[in-house]
């Protein structure tokens, strides 16, 4: 298999994985390479405004999924009945059956008041700590684990749960470990909650293709 071949292998396999952790360890220099992997990605100015907190404490990690468990309820609530039936077959996060949460946050002020490239788009660093992610989450895929972003959970409440510094943004509690393997239809396909949209619909040229 070609390298562009086996990258675009890792594309399709990789899957936002919730049911599949078996809680086996990961070992210490696999851990390191996916996380080099997550830091070497572009950044604005590189200014790298992302850190890394990695959570293995099982007391953390049940009151996290206590929290996320109360905000699942939440927007539960907000469905209308033939969504929320949907919804309620849906499992949202693997936070104590992985085998570690990665939390990944982003500093606005990292790189100082001067950041090449982000005078005029406010939320250039933002993108760059979400591309730090994707390089995590495709490192993790082509290292044989699974990985779960979850995002239900109010950002204060986590920050405080981790003594994050104010003014330093927890962007994601991504669940990371190994699996007993990977699904090959996406879990909101597979209950029934939305499509793929198509590729031919995403695609504009030269101007905002207006198909109403």
């Amino acid at each position: 298999m070609s390298s562009a071949d086996a990258l675009y292998d890792v594309i399709e396999r990789r899957r936002d994985v919730r049911a599949e952790f078996t809680g086996e360890p990961v070992p210490e220099d696999v851990l390191l390479r996916v996380l080099g992997a997550a830091h070497r990605a572009p950044s604005v100015g590189m200014s790298q405004p992302w850190d890394f907190v990695v959570v293995r404490d099982p007391a953390l990690r049940r009151t996290f999924r206590e929290h996320v468990a109360t905000e699942r309820d939440v927007f539960a609530a907000s469905l209308p009945p033939e969504r929320r039936a949907t919804f309620d077959r849906i499992k949202v996060e693997g936070i104590c059956e992985s085998s570690m949460g990665v939390v990944v946050t982003h500093s606005q002020d990292r790189g100082g008041p001067h950041v090449l490239g982000r005078h005029a788009i406010a939320d250039a660093g933002l993108y760059s700590t979400v591309l730090a992610i994707q390089n995590l989450w495709l490192a993790a895929t082509a290292e044989g684990l699974g990985l779960g972003w979850v995002s239900f959970y109010r950002e204060d409440f986590l920050r405080e749960l981790l003594g994050i510094p104010a003014g330093v943004r927890p962007i994601a509690w991504l669940c990371l470990g190994t699996v007993s393997h990977l699904e090959t239809v996406p879990d909101l396909e597979r209950h029934g909650w939305r499509s793929r949209r198509p590729l031919d619909d995403a695609i504009h040229h030269d101007r905002w293709r207006n198909d109403a």
